[in-house]
């Protein structure tokens, strides 16, 4: 090799260990930027004809886990799913309380039980009238409570799925034109790991509103797609995706079309974006929460029927009407009515009804039995409504030996696509138990599973980090070996320029 030669070989390996000093030093800035993968030269031996000749110092480049950074993004959409599950029903379970607690369903329907009972030893009290009459309110406005209480999350799961279809088609203009530059300087053979990382930091947003899966091509492209397959474009500076806002009523569903749905090219993609805060709050808005109305509805129905078919019209909606079943789907006759039951306006004017009855029975082999209310001028002491209510309406038979109708817990909702967990319950009392015990279960569910996969998005985040992030010892140690490598290459060239010298001192 010739002193020429070890020169310019000395010269490489100065702007090499000049190079990565610089990304030493871009390393150690980053080192607490979120999804920053550590970058490194692309350093090579350069030869010719067999000689060595020195570096050849390439683009950064980064090391990336793609199995792990792929299931870091898959937990984070887990965890951001349930998180925001965890908070809806957590505010559903402060209103509908704990079951025997005094404000529950099951604890109200309780109450009005206990009025009846005492009202039975002493029909003609007024008093315990009007405190039948107050009990029953209370009940029906916890209904109401509870009912509204869904279609206000509802309507915040639909504010949220607006917001965050924005949310995601800025993720995915973001990544598109991120993506566009790292093709156009990855053919042009320059360095595009910062760009990477940017995008990288971008995905993992996207994650949190959504689970996706991403594809970098050989060209650095990269292909978003939803955990079901579908691609999600990310050309346009607009995004892909579309929907509408709406107004949500307790019977408003997607299929009804009360409520747009999301949108990719004209075609509806509600049902494959899935996972994170969106695919949470699509989940909530048509299915977790329209289950708990049914529920709701079912009851109250039930509730208003069987006092009437004992002769007491005592829950009605504002009209004073009793909502009749046997629909198609079940419920099309009383979808929402949980939100407007009230005691019968008939009954909060006259609350000797109660007493007396105010509704004519035939009578049936597979109801309840005939029943004629207490004429005007009866005997005040007429206990025969009451032992009907507390025996039969409140009861699991509608008469001595025949059941009560059962109660829907499939083919719900307003297109008849829910279905309520549990068998259909012997009792009233055992529905309205029913009802706020999975609720509740349901939010400690969410709650065991939230702590179960924040513990495994956190060893995943870790174990990520570990292996890409920027480990600050190994970049001090590399910068000692890099100083040692800058001076023995500028001692490489002191010692030629000293030969140069002496050679020219020889000739002259």
């Amino acid at each position: 090799m010739s002193l020429i030669s070890s020169l310019t070989t000395a010269e490489g390996g100065l702007a090499n260990v000049s190079a990565q000093l610089a990304l030493v030093s871009h390393n150690v800035a980053n080192a607490s930027t979120p999804s920053y993968a550590t970058e490194s030269l692309d350093s090579t031996s350069l030869t010719a004809g067999g000689i060595g000749m020195g570096v050849l110092t390439g683009p950064a480049v980064r090391d990336v886990n793609l199995a792990l950074q792929a299931a870091t993004l898959q937990q984070n959409a887990a965890v951001a799913g349930l998180q925001t599950t965890q908070t809806a029903l957590q505010s559903i379970d402060a209103i509908s309380g704990t079951p025997g607690a005094g404000s529950d369903l099951g604890s109200l329907l309780g109450d009005l039980q206990d009025q009846f009972s005492t009202l039975l030893s002493d029909p003609s009290n007024t008093t315990q009238q009007s405190a039948v009459v107050s009990s029953a309110t209370t009940l029906a406005q916890g209904i109401n409570t509870l009912s509204n209480a869904y279609t206000a999350q509802r309507q915040t799961a639909e504010n949220n799925v607006v917001s965050e279809v924005a949310s995601v088609n800025t993720a995915l203009g973001t990544i598109g034109s991120l993506s566009a530059q790292i093709v156009a300087q990855q053919s042009e053979g320059v360095s595009t790991a910062d760009l990477a990382n940017q995008r990288d930091a971008v995905v993992q947003t996207l994650s949190q509103l959504l689970n996706v899966t991403v594809l970098v091509q050989a060209n650095g492209n990269m292909v978003v797609s939803t955990a079901s397959g579908t691609q999600l474009p990310t050309g346009s500076a607009t995004g892909p995706l579309s929907v509408s806002d709406a107004s949500v009523e307790p019977g408003a569903t997607v299929l009804n079309g009360d409520i747009g749905g999301i949108m990719l090219g004209g075609v509806d993609v509600t049902q494959q974006l899935t996972g994170g805060q969106l695919g949470a709050n699509i989940t909530l808005r048509d299915t977790t929460l329209p289950t708990y109305q049914a529920g709701l509805d079912e009851f109250s129905q039930n509730l208003a029927s069987q006092f009437g078919a004992q002769g007491l019209t005592l829950f009605t909606d504002p009209n004073g009407n009793v909502p009749a079943g046997g629909g198609t789907p079940a419920q099309s006759g009383y979808v929402g009515f949980a939100a407007e039951i009230q005691v019968n306006p008939a009954v909060q004017t006259d609350p000797s009804l109660v007493v007396d009855g105010n509704t004519t029975v035939a009578g049936s082999p597979s109801g309840a039995a005939a029943f004629t209310p207490n004429p005007v001028g009866g005997p005040a002491g007429f206990t025969t409504l009451i032992t009907n209510v507390l025996d039969y309406a409140l009861g699991a038979d509608a008469q001595p030996g025949v059941p009560q109708p059962p109660a829907n817990t499939t083919g719900l909702g307003a297109d008849g696509t829910l279905s309520l967990p549990f068998s259909p319950p012997a009792t009233l009392g055992a529905f309205a138990t029913a009802l706020t015990s999975e609720e509740a279960a349901d939010s400690a569910s969410t709650t065991a599973q939230l702590g179960t996969e924040q513990a495994v998005q956190s060893t995943l985040s870790g174990q990520l980090t570990s292996q890409t992030g920027v480990n600050l010892d190994q970049q001090m140690s590399l910068m000692i070996q890099l100083q040692n490598a800058y001076g023995a290459n500028a001692k490489v060239m002191d010692a030629v320029q000293n030969m140069f010298t002496e050679l020219l001192g020889m000739v002259q």
